[in-house]
């Protein structure tokens, strides 16, 4: 069932608000105990694997960004003209 523009909206605002802060907090986790274990990566090796894990989270994300800057498909037209 496909999520109503309403419904994308809020999941979009609490996706940006408090899942992608999370997410980078445990990235940086991730990414320094694996530092400590094998030690430090070069520096190419580390800005690849933060760009990596940086596009990776909005993949299965995109069907709820998709449209929502836009105008509600589902309004009538007198509130489209605002």
């Amino acid at each position: 069932m496909p999520l109503s523009y309403k419904a994308r909206r809020r999941w979009s605002l609490f996706i940006l608000i408090v899942a992608l802060p999370a997410y980078i907090v445990v990235t940086i986790t991730v990414v320094n105990m694996l530092e400590r274990m094998f030690g430090r990566p070069p520096i190419a090796i580390e800005f690849v694997i933060y760009v990596v894990l940086g596009i990776i989270w909005a993949m299965p994300l995109k069907k709820v960004f998709l449209g929502v800057g836009q105008a509600d498909p589902d309004a009538p037209e007198d509130d489209l003209r605002g």
